[in-house]
């Protein structure tokens, strides 16, 4: 039964890749670059919550590290990624053509090494071991101290913590968190946490209870009686809020300037200049965290309000129309069962000409961060 559909979803994405490929050259446009940014595989737990039933110990690898599920993911990722840009990219692993890099979190280095055993098996020549089909592929690091775009929130900003409290207090939060209080003093009840603590939604104790018991779900371990499966919907949308606080609800373009917009500058720099440059590399590819996408699709105003699933995946993918122009698309895919979501920047058209596009995002880009985040009303 396994065979049959890995073999009839595999003929699938072959025949969609086919089809994406045709409606391109029949349309006369020619994709030129490309840049995707996804969220690492299944982990186990960040933390436990006071009253949690297992430890670290209890994990195989301990806690924040990438499971066997995830390597799954990963690779079935690359194995997309492969598919869907077979008459782009090189069949057999160029290093001219792909640069990847990760945040420097275990999970997210792991992530990337088992995307890339997906997307670059290796062929012919490049097969050193006939029982091994794998080879090794440079996973550049960005320690988050060096180059922080891809690791948000960033707390060491004095405005971006101003602009959290205000939130906080916002008349916009409070409309949304006022039905949760009694909810909100159940759960400091059963996770052990002081109500005040869980009020909160920056400080991530309560992302870190509904993280625990999913990670402990999706695996097997015993939940806590109080864990209803109605509980946890609770929590999902608490936590769905939290990551909505910390990047939108109140002065989201501000916040954009302080922390996703870095990663809309970066991006845009990208495309910028595989525009102008006909360098040989092809696509730039980041292996990162739910926090990074949420961060980056608050900044572009098309979050979509919703969790963000283990190897969620955004693409950015540029474009030369017949007429010479260049335009940007973005997919997002979240779910491994349909085509990526084709998202469209507010103010444009799903094709987005390069040149509205960075008007369009204009307002969120800083040239001095650090000036920006002096900054007091």
């Amino acid at each position: 039964m396994g065979g049959t559909s890995l073999t009839r979803s595999s003929l699938y994405s072959s025949l969609l890749s086919l089809l994406f490929f045709l409606l391109q050259s029949a349309s006369g446009r020619e994709l030129k670059f490309v840049l995707l940014i996804y969220r690492h595989g299944d982990r186990s737990p960040i933390e436990k919550y006071p009253t949690s039933l297992h430890n670290e110990s209890d994990w195989p690898q301990g806690f924040g590290q990438l499971t066997k599920i995830g390597i799954q993911q990963q690779y079935e990722l690359g194995q997309y990624i492969k598919q869907r840009y077979s008459n782009f990219l090189n069949a057999t692993y160029k290093r001219e053509e792909i640069l990847i890099q990760s945040t420097e979190t275990d999970r997210t280095i792991m992530s990337a090494q088992a995307n890339l055993a997906g997307l670059f098996p290796p062929t012919g020549d490049q097969i050193w071991n006939a029982e091994l089909l794998w080879q090794p592929i440079p996973v550049h690091v960005v320690p988050k101290e060096h180059d922080p775009k891809l690791r948000y929130p960033m707390f060491n900003c004095p405005r971006y913590l101003e602009l959290l409290k205000e939130t906080m207090t916002s008349r916009e939060f409070q409309a949304k968190i006022q039905p949760y209080q009694e909810f909100i003093k159940t759960i400091s009840f059963y996770s052990g946490y002081n109500p005040s603590t869980l009020k909160y939604l920056d400080n991530f104790k309560l992302w870190h209870v509904q993280d625990t018991l999913l990670c402990e779900s999706i695996h097997n371990y015993t939940l806590p009686k109080w864990a209803t499966n109605d509980v946890r919907a609770k929590l999902s949308e608490l936590t769905m809020m939290s990551l909505s606080a910390l990047f939108g609800i109140y002065k989201r373009e501000e916040k954009a300037r302080l922390q996703g917009g870095l990663l809309v500058k970066t991006i845009l720099e990208n495309i910028s200049n595989a525009a102008q440059n006909s360098h040989k590399r092809k696509m730039l590819v980041y292996s990162a965290h739910d926090t990074t996408l949420g961060a980056l699709q608050m900044a572009l105003n098309v979050y979509n309000e919703k969790l963000l699933p283990y190897a969620a995946c955004q693409f950015f993918e540029l474009y030369q129309e017949s007429s010479g122009d260049y335009t940007i698309e973005m997919h997002f895919r979240n779910d491994t069962s349909k085509d990526p979501y084709l998202l469209t920047l507010p103010g444009c058209s799903p094709a987005c000409p390069l040149s509205q596009f960075a008007e369009l995002v204009s307002p969120i880009l800083v040239d001095d961060w650090e000036s920006e985040c002096r900054k007091t009303e």
